[in-house]
């Protein structure tokens, strides 16, 4: 009886507390979609500094870039984090051609781009006979006819999965791992089909790894049109292919890392952040110059809104996850060496679309339970779901070395991968309101984080 009094007793004070987080998140809502200069700051990010593959003289660039953006707005302290970063190059435009079909000359120019990481065809162009199979399966089936061939794997999205991060899940295999596979039986080049469901011919790159001990070869993705009609031909053709991909020097990048300084809880440290690398084909305005100014915009409202956080905030901008995740990689060590106590750490790295949700991974799943109770004060700006797992790359290792609890942001997924890792990333595929409205639901998550912790 008593506990039930108690509970009770407590009832007033909690509606008198939803009420005042409802206020706040309100305020954040309002001076972002008032105020919000998000959408401006994507438009230097793309326009003016453009494409950033790490190491890079772009990357170098937008790094300088994110340092004075940060510090105009004024936090605490804003922090060069170095790190060593990889500093892989295209060296050239990737060429595809088919040259024979049927025992007869052709020539038909393919789409397509080298995989980052991949290493050149050594200023040689090779010509084979290409080997379709559709899967890793056919590729065992058929190992003894791969010698001197380029193999062709035509293994795309599944179309019925309603989450297109399930598809790419399933097919990234292919891209990571597919050119060693088919080099350990002898093959001299790979194609894949691009990693997308897009009508666009735009092939999609994205960061493969050789197998150590098996010869590298060249791997390029194929526009999704000109995949169609390979499977569509299935045999008798050869494709001349050219690549330039290298491997330069690792040189010195830099995680940007505004902070906020705690006032009750300041070795306590919620991160919030976005990686500033993109790949060199495009502007790399979804992955992840949305995540990068959503980052920003919510250290801006805190400042607009002269907000004092309970814990400290880590506003990063991380360096090198498309190739390497030397950055968050360097994050968490550095926290580590540190000592540092990480309750929390949110993720955008899944476009600018509109906020659906948030994902999850927690340790302690009661934690979740508590989150979810947040979700009628999240609401009214999108958020519908706060589901089990999530997260983000560049926060997994904080994740793997503390145990710290973290979230990813959950945009509309069914058109990020038209234009993931495609020439298609650019500043005008970005809508300034639903980029904006992500910033509201994170600067709402990140506020009720530091009120009441997990």
């Amino acid at each position: 009886m008593k506990r039930l009094i108690a509970v009770i007793a407590l009832l007033p004070l909690l509606a008198i507390a939803q009420d005042r987080d409802s206020v706040m998140i309100k305020k954040f809502s309002d001076e972002i979609l008032r105020n919000g200069t998000a959408y401006d700051l994507l438009y230097q990010l793309t326009k003016q500094v453009g494409g950033r593959l790490a190491g890079s003289p772009q990357f170098a660039k937008a790094e300088l870039w994110g340092k004075a953006t940060l510090e105009h707005i004024g936090p605490d302290q804003v922090i060069m984090q170095e790190c060593m970063l990889p500093h892989w190059v295209r060296g050239g435009q990737d060429k595809a051609v088919i040259t024979e079909l049927d025992k007869k000359k052709a020539s038909r120019a393919l789409d397509v781009l080298a995989l980052g990481n991949s290493m050149g065809s050594e200023g040689k162009t090779i010509t084979a006979d290409v080997l379709m199979v559709a899967d890793f399966d056919e590729l065992e089936r058929r190992k003894d006819e791969v010698k001197d061939k380029i193999v062709y794997y035509n293994y795309g999205f599944n179309p019925t999965n309603l989450m297109p991060f399930v598809s790419y899940g399933e097919t990234g295999m292919y891209r990571r791992s597919g050119p060693s596979r088919a080099a350990k039986y002898g093959a001299v080049a790979v194609m894949i089909r691009s990693l997308t469901e897009s009508s666009a011919n735009d092939p999609h790159t994205g960061a493969m790894a050789y197998t150590e001990g098996i010869t590298k070869i060249p791997a390029v993705a194929v526009g999704p049109r000109d995949a169609d009609y390979l499977w569509s031909i299935k045999t008798g053709f050869k494709v001349s292919l050219k690549t330039n991909g290298q491997f330069l020097p690792d040189t010195i990048g830099h995680n940007v890392i505004a902070v906020l300084k705690g006032s009750e809880f300041p070795d306590e440290i919620i991160t919030i952040g976005g990686h500033l690398d993109s790949w060199d084909v495009n502007e790399g305005a979804h992955d992840d110059g949305a995540g990068i100014v959503h980052t920003i915009e919510v250290l801006r409202a805190m400042k607009a809104l002269g907000y004092k956080p309970k814990h400290t905030i880590h506003f990063v901008l991380f360096a090198n996850e498309e190739n390497g995740l030397r950055g968050g990689s360097k994050y968490a060590e550095q926290a580590k060496a540190n000592n540092e106590k990480h309750i929390f750490a949110l993720e955008s790295d899944e476009g600018g679309f509109t906020p659906r949700g948030f994902g999850f991974s927690f340790k302690d799943k009661s934690k979740l339970v508590k989150v979810q109770n947040w979700l009628p004060l999240l609401r009214p700006y999108g958020t519908d779901r706060m589901i089990d797992g999530g997260g983000g790359a560049d926060i997994g290792p904080l994740a793997a070395a503390f145990g710290t609890p973290m979230c990813g942001l959950i945009p509309d997924p069914q058109r990020y991968f038209d234009l993931h890792h495609a020439r298609s990333d650019v500043f005008e595929n970005v809508n300034k309101r639903e980029l904006l409205l992500g910033a509201v639901n994170m600067a709402g998550l990140i506020y009720l984080v530091d009120q009441y912790g997990l």
